[in-house]
């Protein structure tokens, strides 16, 4: 191909890919090109190396103090100890290098479920094929909302606008058409050129595939790009910052219990492993690690139920979601339009299609659909149409209501391949949000016929009254239809001798045919959706371009608003609307139903919900919605029958377009958070637990109850399994019977730290307590007070658990308790604990001593009353 595509003229460029635009490329054609020219992808971004994620375990704060806890160690002499400390770092490391390289191949096999497909013409036939899969030759058919797949030429186009801000940072739409462009236009200029990457905003075309791949103008962007530094999520930030004050706070505890222990005149040699104890005690391992498997995991979930989270930090997001826009067709409804009503001038009918699709008339006139007028109302609708009723794979393909209108025209007896044979199209008018209508110009056998399908206060202007009267009574019919819950269309048609001019539709008047009216029922799931997100505290609103009256209807059937409710509000009130006024603003407030809405109107409203401290989540699946779908907080894109532009722009992808999957991703969402604060607060109850045990004995002058090596277990074993499995708790009923959180609270509110404090005291009460029981009036020594405490310590973090379920549950049926995995982690962890008392090795490394049945009965009293203290509190004081 030579360099200067957009110089040549579409044909020169079809001779050059030896490609037929009528039939397009042959399978077996299609294959060879494949082969020869490769796959239409991007170079795929450089994947950080398997060392890369194994080195960054090593670069933390938290590594940094254990490394110099472990040169302290050999500075002291106790090799093992330090020996022990650099195993602690090795296994942290793989833990963490595990679990992030599960998640990344987790989050590789999710992107693998959000692709994006693109139309081409296959051996005469439209066919539906992966992206990557478009070749060289290829003729391409686009519509709005699509995201062009290839670099191509245009070979016809119809209105066509394309959106290349990607490439040129033009925010303009370019329009196109297969014109030759000059020799040195810019690319922004090359009007007869598409390019990959870039978005269809209005009308329609065919083109060829010039270039794929890193062949493409968006490829040789991407060659330039260098990869991406790695970022943290909001969520890992906030986690990194607390890790590192509790962390410097100890620092400061433990120096400051060096220096009062040597101005005491105490051994400097016990004091320093004491103050390391106190060190490790406060390091969080695996805080980071633990809240992104809690976030991959949960996506993992939604993926489930066929809900696509593109970002960690998203999951994060929805927990706070408490506003949600919604559209209405394919969402609250089932998106099966049918045609229900007709409406022409001579009378009214509803209809159902039987099970051989034939039309039967169950209310009005049984011979209208005998009659001419009904039959050229079905032939208008099958022409005025982009859709096909059977392609290559056997499915029906395009807009929903053009789909019904085929399936109409079929039922009513008129062969659709033979129509389009002896009526060949010559022209369109694309459907745009500005004119409402679409247009279509067909030869025929005595000269010319224009089809017109629209909005009927557009379509009716166009046409020829013989009194005004009788145009405001067909609105009025529409109107009717409206408030019963159909969508309407108007038809009308124009019979010409003369080839008409490119303004074909309004150059003469048009006949008005009728009126048809399109039933899409509501989905059954929707009511106990919305009545979750109510007790939720979560407002949904409804905001769509159809009919005021149809909306409403639609809002009152689920259940959005009451059954006497009225007020719906229109794209034409909101251009009045003054954000700025208390009565407009408390009108927009109270209102959940708007219609008849444009892009720019969703994005005011948008910003207005989240100038009032809202977190708003929003749906869509036009070209329409993308710029809404960015600015929310939350881009919800609808997967069956959304554009590939609004899943690139949203955060969240529906993959069967149902309300109830967003609710139960909210839930999901609110589910993680709170399993993420929970473990936190168990982390931080079990190591704030550990540096009072050391710390107070310290002061008490007790003697030292824990060594270095112990804590370093009771943090690896006890703290990360159960929170861990607090993580992936995947059930909180409580959650969605509550407001939702206010995004500025950190992770630890007051109230929690609050909590930690006690429970750790709690803890470390019952554990001193018998070191000093066992030490003073049973007289164990103090290696025997040692190994009391460590298990009893660790008995009673692992037990501790079981106090961190929500709200007023009972104590042995809640979301902690029904969590297999908690279980799992208690049964792990005692099998280990097991371990070290019966393995030679390990119960050499760790100090431990034989234990007697007085042993164990004080390790099992020291671990089973924090539990029983803190029920007690619980239900004694419930509301703390």
């Amino acid at each position: 191909m030579p360099p200067l595509l957009h110089e040549l003229s579409a044909e020169e460029i079809v001779i050059q890919l030896d490609t037929d635009p009528g039939k397009g490329l042959t399978g077996p054609e299609a294959q060879a090109r494949s082969e020869k020219f490769g796959p239409n992808q991007l170079q795929q971004e450089k994947k950080e190396s398997v060392w890369a994620i194994l080195l960054r375990q090593l670069n933390s704060v938290i590594v940094w103090i254990l490394a110099a806890a472990a040169v302290l160690s050999f500075f002291l002499g106790d090799i093992v100890e330090g020996y022990a400390i650099l195993a602690v770092i090795f296994i942290n490391a793989i833990t963490g290098f595990v679990l992030e390289y599960s998640a990344r191949q987790s989050m590789e096999a999710l992107k693998k479920l959000d692709t994006n497909p693109g139309r081409v013409l296959r051996n005469g036939q439209v066919a539906e094929i992966p992206s990557e899969q478009i070749t060289r030759g290829d003729i391409l058919i686009l519509e709005a909302g699509d995201l062009i797949p290839a670099d191509a030429s245009i070979l016809n186009a119809n209105q066509l606008e394309v959106d290349e801000s990607a490439l040129t940072g033009e925010s303009i739409p370019s329009v196109k058409n297969k014109s030759p462009s000059e020799k040195d236009a810019p690319l922004g200029d090359q009007h007869n050129r598409l390019f990959k990457g870039t978005a269809i905003t209005n009308g329609n075309a065919k083109a060829i595939v010039t270039g794929i791949g890193q062949d493409t103008e968006l490829g040789k962007i991407a060659t330039l790009v260098h990869e991406s530094n790695r970022s943290a999520t909001p969520l890992e930030k906030k986690l990194d910052a607390l890790a590192k004050v509790l962390i410097w706070i100890t620092i400061g505890l433990a120096a400051l219990f060096l220096i009062v222990g040597l101005i005491r005149g105490e051994e400097t040699e016990q004091l320093v492993i004491t103050a390391l104890a106190l060190a490790i005690a406060a390091i969080p391992e695996g805080m980071s690690v633990v809240a992104t498997i809690a976030l991959a995991y949960g996506m993992l979930r939604l993926a489930k139920k066929k809900v696509i989270v593109k970002r960690l930090s998203a999951v994060e997001t929805l927990g706070g979601t408490n506003v949600i826009f919604t559209d209405k067709t394919g969402t609250l409804t089932q998106n099966k339009i049918t045609v229900h009503a007709v409406h022409l001038p001579a009378g009214d009918v509803k209809i159902r299609f039987n099970e051989k699709n034939a039309l039967e008339v169950t209310h009005g006139d049984t011979e209208l659909p005998g009659s001419e007028e009904f039959r050229q109302l079905a032939k208008v609708g099958a022409l005025a149409n982009n859709a096909q009723l059977q392609t290559e794979e056997g499915k029906e393909m395009g807009d929903p209501a053009e789909v019904a209108l085929l399936l109409y025209a079929q039922a009513a007896g008129i062969d659709i391949p033979e129509l389009h044979t002896h009526l060949p199209r010559e022209a369109e008018k694309a459907f745009s949000s500005d004119t409402r209508i679409m247009a279509t110009l067909h030869q025929s056998e005595g000269g010319y016929l224009i089809a017109v399908k629209g909005a009927v206060e557009e379509v009716s202007e166009l046409c020829e009254w013989n009194d005004e009267t009788d145009r405001n009574l067909e609105i009025g019919v529409s109107e009717t239809m409206a408030a019963d819950g159909l969508r309407t269309l108007a038809f009308a048609y124009r019979q010409t001798e003369q080839k008409p001019s490119d303004h074909f539709v309004e150059e003469a008047k048009l006949t008005y045919l009728g009126l048809i009216g399109f039933l899409d029922p509501p989905r059954r799931e929707v009511t106990p959706a919305l009545k979750a997100c109510h007790g939720a505290g979560i407002k949904v609103i409804m905001v769509t371009g159809d009919h005021p009256t149809t909306s409403l209807n639609i809002a009152r059937q689920v259940g959005l608003v009451g059954p006497e409710e009225q007020l719906v509000l229109t794209g034409k009130d909101l251009q009045s609307f003054h954000f700025s006024s208390e009565k407009d603003k408390e009108k927009m407030m109270a209102c959940q139903v708007f219609a008849r809405v444009n892009p720019a109107q969703k994005l005011d409203m948008i910003d207005f919900y989240q100038k009032q401290g809202n977190i708003v989540g929003m749906t869509g699946d036009g070209v329409n919605d993308a710029p809404a779908l960015k600015k929310s907080d939350i881009g919800i894109a609808m997967g069956l029958r959304g554009t590939p532009v609004a899943a690139e722009a949203a955060d969240m992808v529906l993959k069967d377009d149902s309300f109830s999957a967003i609710v139960y991703a909210i839930g999901q969402g609110r589910v993680i958070f709170e399993n993420i604060r929970k473990f936190i607060i168990f982390l931080m109850s079990c190591n704030m637990s550990e540096i009072f045990v050391v710390t107070f004995a310290g002061f008490l002058n007790v003697g030292n109850p824990l060594l270095p090596l112990q804590i370093l277990f009771i943090n690896i074993v006890t703290d990360v399994f159960p929170a861990l499995a607090l993580g992936v708790g995947k059930e909180n009923d409580k959650l969605m019977k509550s407001p939702p959180r206010d995004p500025k609270t950190p992770v630890l509110e007051l109230k929690d730290w609050k909590n930690i404090v006690f429970y750790a005291m709690v803890m470390t009460a019952s554990v001193l307590g018998i070191f000093w029981y066992g030490t003073h009036r049973l007289g164990l020594s103090q290696q025997e007070g040692n190994t009391v405490t460590f298990y009893a310590l660790s008995l009673a973090q692992l037990l501790h658990v079981f106090n961190l379920y929500s709200g007023k549950k009972r104590f042995f049926f809640n979301e902690i308790t029904k969590n297999k995995f908690i279980w799992l982690a208690i049964l792990l962890c005692i099998v280990i604990l097991i371990a070290t008392y019966y393995v030679p090795f390990l119960r050499q490394i760790l100090a431990l001593r034989p234990l007697d049945i007085r042993s164990l009965e004080l390790i099992v009293a020291a671990g089973v009353m924090p539990v029983l203290a803190i029920q007690v509190i619980h239900f004694i004081w419930p509301s703390r």
